[in-house]
């Protein structure tokens, strides 16, 4: 197919990508999707929230045959106090844990089987849109389309370029993490339950995640630069060595690799579509991992985004920025809600005033649940609203 032969050029082959040149791909669109890197390629962010099962039901992807380690809840837990608190998230949908370089590499390869044009190891250099076209150049040469999709994820590309990126203070600085085999009976346990694990700590946060093939991923997230000395792996094994349920878990454990590390953390785009272009995934915004956003809100913004897209197409306006203003809207709602959860998760006592008191209140412990599960876009969940309507009161008063 020649350089100028596609309808729509995609930028960057991780969930959102992937997702938005399927659907296209489905809708009967040319895609060309742009791949830095190779599948599979090793990224952090397994867990998944229930409510992504209808976007990858549409990708035609079936978790549960692919022998992933099943979800069922995610437990908070305050090891200083002895309080933990459980939330159910497996009502509606069952979700599942994933290894994300097999599953990364299944979505784009789904999207090669349904049409679309992938290269690999092949890098964006810079980017033109104007009202006739959107023109890609990269490391090999220069592509042309009607509308290009920004998927490239936390280099966020289009947002950098129009110096529209906004750091997020006040949530996580960087993330240490490291997977390790295990095999002790706590872990069996756990594989069982299917549950995350959120261990509370001084310094932030620990994660810990059960994956297929008796494997655990343990992360630490840290808030504040300032607040030890210590970096890298010292950072990682204090932590760890301080939580008796990680010692217990950890028992007799081969660590897969050494401490990796993640940092720019949290970070919104606040020009996250314009003329012929559109950005979706980690490029639209990156929130703290916390409560396990990141892929949920890459897939059903790019599903939003390529539906829109391929309306646009078929009138003919896909030159008209405004045509994503309401689905930005929408997308919008859902990441303001994560974020403003996240920060009270970070800057008040809602884990320890209201998490860990859940239990007192079914209709309360179902708002949480349903927030944590990717339920965002519903009128009837009070907590929500009381997140929303804060920050709103919060701008009035600014």
């Amino acid at each position: 197919m020649p350089a100028s032969g596609f309808d729509v050029i995609v930028a960057g082959a991780g969930p959102a990508g992937s997702t938005a040149a399927t659907l296209l791909a489905q809708h009967g669109r040319r895609v060309l999707m742009i791949e830095r890197a190779r599948h599979p390629r090793f990224h952090i962010g397994e867990s998944m929230l229930p409510c992504s099962t209808p976007v990858l039901e549409r990708l035609g992807i079936q978790l549960e045959a692919s022998g992933y380690q099943h979800k069922d809840g995610a437990e908070f837990i305050d090891e200083a106090t002895g309080k933990s608190i459980r939330f159910a998230l497996n009502a509606r949908y069952q979700p599942y844990q994933v290894e994300r370089a097999r599953f990364d590499h299944c979505l784009a390869d789904n999207a090669v089987a349904q049409g679309v044009t992938l290269h690999q190891e092949e890098t964006v250099r810079a980017v033109h849109v104007d009202a006739a076209i959107a023109a890609v150049e990269t490391d090999r040469q220069r592509y042309t389309a009607r509308y290009l999709v920004d998927a490239t994820g936390r280099s966020a590309f289009m947002g950098r370029q129009t110096s529209a990126i906004q750091r997020i203070g006040g949530l996580g600085c960087f993330a240490l993490y490291r997977h390790y085999r295990v095999s002790s009976p706590q872990a069996s346990a756990l594989f069982e339950s299917g549950d995350i694990k959120v261990l509370m700590q001084d310094i932030g946060w620990i994660w810990i995640i059960p994956l297929a093939n008796e494997r655990l991923s343990v992360g630490l997230v840290v808030r504040d630069k300032s607040a030890t000395a210590l970096r890298g792996a010292a950072l990682f094994e204090k932590y760890l060595a301080a939580s008796p349920l990680l010692q217990d878990l950890l028992s007799g454990a081969v660590a897969e690799a050494g401490v990796r590390s993640e940092a720019d953390f949290s970070f919104s785009n606040r020009q996250r579509y314009g003329q012929r272009y559109a950005c979706c995934g980690d490029a639209a915004g990156f929130l703290d991992p916390v409560f396990s956003s990141g892929v949920f809100l890459a897939l059903v913004g790019a599903e939003r985004v390529a539906d829109r897209v391929n309306e646009a197409l078929a009138n003919a306006t896909e030159a008209q920025a405004s045509m994503l203003a309401m689905d930005a809207q929408v997308f919008e709602e859902g990441f303001s809600t994560m974020r403003l959860f996240i920060e009270r998760f970070y800057r008040s006592d809602m884990v320890q005033r209201l998490f860990f008191e859940a239990d007192r209140s079914e209709t309360i412990k179902q708002q949480i649940s349903a927030l944590l599960s990717g339920d965002l876009w519903r009128s009837d969940n009070a907590f929500q609203r009381m997140l929303l309507e804060g920050r709103q009161g919060r701008k009035r008063t600014a």
